[in-house]
């Protein structure tokens, strides 16, 4: 169980290291779009040690280092695995698993025993390594529901055709552009398999052409997120649910753990968690800010909004508000509003994640917002 606070995240080109990174890990890391995605895999590459699969991996999972995020110290605090199939943040968990003696092993139903998953599934890359041995995107997890999502893709789920214990949902896709069947898991781990995709799409961004266009790996259902290239990586659907993942549910101490401790065992780093805003500098440069110094001072509020109105309140001219949604389209915009007592209003706005950008004279500021 853990305390949820909301969240305001401000974009812009002035980065803040939140995880332990080495001095200087980052300094190469200067420009913005893909060519930064490429500055970021030239560093995470460079002393990239390749666990072994076995006992690699189980010893991993296994270890009491005080920063071994694959055990829980955040729920529950029982050292048990942390398995985001099982997992119930503000409630008892249906089963947990001791390390070693719980390992797969057969299964037959939930509860029976955890394996590796794979999040970027085996088939893919045709279990090559080090990909296969990756500690940044393979986790311990129930051996029943990792079966159950086999190669599936990820994404939000309009119909569901099975539950597990915790929460997380296989059914119709949502995602737009697939019509196929995903896997959605629980909001609390939403943002940490976003992430780990944006580590896997960046460290082995020169491979991402192969697995694709491999031949042996045309029947890999979680083809259907990537779209063949290796900078843009992601299909424009299933890049925008990650996105949403990945703002919704910020880095937290199991993450920031969790990288400190594959780094001291594995030698590289995420740089999504220890520097978020990589991820739109990455992928959506034009929602960056232009100067740290040149920011318009607002904030939005309520965040996330339960319905379709937000509030913004300032105390500087604003010259203009836009409204733009994840895939970078504009969805308002209003020139020279006039605010009420330093409030302006915005109604009539769908449910989904939007990016605000307040625009005052050379000074702009954007803000993530979602509304429910």
């Amino acid at each position: 169980m853990k305390k949820i606070t909301s969240f305001i995240v401000t974009v812009c080109c002035s980065f803040t290291i939140f995880a332990q990174a080495p001095a200087n890990y980052y300094n190469s890391a200067t420009a913005t779009g893909y060519t930064l995605k490429s500055q970021l895999k030239t560093i995470i590459s460079a002393n990239h040690n390749a666990l072994s699969y076995t006992p690699g991996l189980w010893n991993l999972y296994s270890s009491n280092a005080t920063n071994n995020g694959f055990r829980d110290k955040y729920y529950e605090n029982d050292n048990t695995i942390l398995d985001i199939y099982s997992e119930k943040p503000v409630a008892v968990d249906p089963y947990t698993y001791t390390v070693i003696s719980d390992q797969c092993g057969n299964y037959s139903s939930e509860g029976d025993c955890y394996n590796r998953e794979h999040l970027i599934p085996q088939s893919y890359f045709d279990e090559n390594t080090p990909m296969k041995t990756d500690a940044f995107h393979v986790w311990p997890s129930d051996g029943k529901v990792n079966g159950e999502r086999g190669n599936l893709p990820f994404g939000t789920v309009a119909s569901a055709n099975y539950t597990s214990q915790n929460g997380t949902k296989r059914g119709t896709s949502g995602v737009a552009g697939f019509s196929g069947t995903v896997v959605e898991p629980i909001d609390e781990f939403k943002g940490d398999i976003a992430r780990a995709y944006f580590y896997f799409a960046t460290r082995y961004e020169d491979l991402m052409d192969d697995f694709y266009t491999d031949t042996t790996q045309t029947q890999t259902q979680v083809k259907a997120m990537f779209d063949g290239s290796t900078d843009k990586v992601f299909t424009t659907g299933f890049l925008d649910v990650l996105y949403q993942w990945h703002l919704q549910d910020p880095v937290n101490a199991r993450e920031t753990d969790l990288n400190n401790y594959i780094y001291s065992e594995q030698g590289n780093r995420n740089p999504y968690i220890d520097n978020p805003q990589y991820v739109t500098a990455v992928w959506y440069p034009h929602l960056l800010s232009a100067n740290k110094a040149e920011l318009v001072e607002f904030n939005v509020y309520p965040n996330p909004a339960p319905k379709n109105t937000i509030f913004i309140s300032t105390k500087e001219k604003i010259d203009l508000i836009t409204v733009y949604n994840l895939e970078g389209k504009l969805v308002k915009k209003v020139s020279n509003p006039q605010f009420n007592d330093e409030v302006f209003t915005i109604n009539h706005l769908k449910s989904g994640t939007y990016i605000l950008k307040l625009t005052s004279g050379k000074k702009a500021t954007t803000k993530k917002f979602i509304v429910k």
